[in-house]
């Protein structure tokens, strides 16, 4: 059975459609994303602004000179806060059993024992659907892989300097099996139809899916 990335399993929760038609490309690393995953290899630790800028810099040496004022803001925002310090950073993971993957940002010696980043705010309560099912599946992956099973694990929204648990419920396990069966049946080849709830109006390829995936026999 092949492999779904746990982002690859997020995206087709969201739409099929739009997992199906971004297969196979590269996708380019966001500069906020850049930029919030600079900073949390530093958590935990004295937080330097400049220092931290010069690492992003290092890292991607193009990035909008505009993100150093986010940067600078991100960082005092996680500066009110006390941070674990990681014991690993980007430590891959797996599960044969479902046929998933990932890398999990942050590594604990104690529960809760791993932290994924997000370089989205934080919403105003609670952790958006999409950090729950990535939750879900690192928690099965790290069991399989580390030989550990959390209970639940952190979402770190870099942005709002802020780290909130996430336990997966079972409506969580659900609909990340649910999603992931999706993807597996794209990848086996299956062109899926455009969901009732997709969100369009947050897409970039809307013009482009105009109405969704089709066969070719579907245009014939």
């Amino acid at each position: 059975m092949a492999t779904v990335s746990i982002s690859g399993v997020v995206a087709c929760h969201r739409c099929p459609v739009r997992y199906f038609l971004e297969r196979g490309t590269e996708r380019t690393e966001s500069e906020r994303y850049t930029v919030a995953k600079q900073i949390s290899y530093a958590l935990g630790k004295p937080l330097d602004p400049k220092a931290l800028w010069r690492e992003v810099l290092a890292v991607s040496p193009g990035i909008d000179p505009a993100m150093e004022t986010e940067c600078t803001a991100w960082v005092d925002a996680c500066g009110q806060r006390e941070w674990r310090t990681a014991a690993e950073h980007d430590v891959p993971v797996s599960s044969e059993e479902l046929g998933i993957r990932g890398t999990i940002d942050r590594i604990f010696d104690e529960e809760p024992y791993f932290a994924i980043v997000r370089s989205s705010g934080a919403p105003e309560a609670g952790i958006y659907a999409s950090d729950r099912i990535r939750i879900a599946c690192f928690v099965v992956c790290m069991e399989e892989t580390l030989g550990i099973r959390p209970n639940g694990g952190v979402v770190e929204y870099v942005p709002s300097g802020a780290a909130r648990l996430c336990i997966p419920q079972p409506r969580d396990r659900r609909a990340a099996l649910r999603a992931l069966a999706a993807a597996h049946r794209i990848e086996n080849g299956d062109v899926p139809r455009k969901p009732r709830n997709a969100p369009c109006e947050r897409c970039h390829l809307e013009e482009t899916c105009s109405g969704g995936a089709r066969r070719l026999s579907d245009l014939l």
